[in-house]
């Protein structure tokens, strides 16, 4: 049985993030040994004796408690939330986590509105493909930078206005936009695309570094924000904007709306058995995937 304030999750679907390579390979330090994992969606087997927003047979998800790549796990009641009728367990997990960095990213890092200029690195993948959607929900022209054209397809469906290759984008950007640049960046990729990513936007645009898939990006001069045209640079983390168990159930309730409303739409790419959790990182880092990774207690 879970412990009071704990609740014993049947995990039904698990999403696979590129912060779970990150703790695995030591870029993101962790306490050994761990289990990874921090997003997944399945049923209520059991709720501790002082629980009292769920009970068994509930369906729920999680996405900021690690230890989720496992067929049962004990959930802290505050992490847990509800999945709403009409929502699938395997869509839950599919969008609840990068959902939810897409949702602060576009409403508060950045507040994407209409008639912006918004630029989405690794478009086509689980977190770049839903900024897109959500950045055309909210009106803005989105150029969506991917690696094949394959890639170029997948972002162009979501929402995406134009896509370019990698080498030289922030020049490309420019001339899109005739000189005027991009308000805001999306950069998950880091070391190897910073520079290009600064060249793209216009006077007081803003970079917002939400990954690194290449590593990080190097110590910043801060004469180069000044040149630029007074730019911004941020660093964002989802644990500041989902603070305590309330803000985590509204921008949850939020972004399962979004999900009912059409606005955004998981694409999963693979489903794997559990057991091959290591080819899913295999296949996150070499970048051979479109939209989301499943794995399947």
């Amino acid at each position: 049985m879970p412990e009071p304030g704990q609740v014993l999750v049947r995990n039904e679907a698990v999403g696979v993030n590129f912060i779970d390579v990150y703790y695995r390979d030591g870029t993101y330090p962790s306490e050994l040994p761990f289990i990874p994992g921090q997003e997944a969606a399945g049923t209520v087997v059991a709720a501790g004796g002082d629980v009292t927003g769920f009970a068994p047979g509930d369906t729920v998800a999680y996405a900021t408690h690690r230890g989720a790549y496992t067929q049962l796990a004990t959930v802290p009641e505050a992490g847990l939330v509800p999945v709403p009728q009409g929502v699938t367990a395997r869509d839950a997990a599919a969008v609840l986590l990068q959902g939810l960095a897409a949702h602060y990213l576009t409403h508060d890092t950045y507040p994407v509105a209409a008639g912006d200029t918004v630029v989405v690195l690794a478009a086509a993948g689980g977190l770049g493909r839903l900024l897109v959607q959500l950045a055309a929900h909210r009106g803005a022209t989105v150029i969506a930078v991917v690696s094949s054209a394959e890639k170029e397809k997948v972002a162009l469906e979501a929402g995406a206005r134009h896509t370019l290759r990698y080498e030289g984008f922030g020049a490309r950007v420019r001339e899109l936009t005739g000189g005027a640049g991009a308000n805001v960046v999306y950069d998950s990729v880091g070391a190897a695309t910073f520079e290009d990513s600064l060249t793209a936007l216009g006077r007081r645009g803003m970079l917002v570094l939400c990954g690194a898939s290449s590593g990080p990006v190097p110590p910043l001069d801060t004469g180069l924000l000044r040149s630029g045209g007074s730019l911004y640079v941020t660093r964002p983390t989802l644990g500041d904007h989902v603070a305590g168990s309330q803000e985590l159930r509204a921008r949850s309730a939020e972004v399962f709306a979004l999900l009912a409303a059409g606005a955004i739409r998981p694409l999963v790419s693979c489903e794997l058995p559990l057991e091959q959790a290591a080819e899913a990182h295999r296949m996150l880092a070499d970048r051979a995937t479109t939209g989301k990774l499943l794995l399947l207690p």
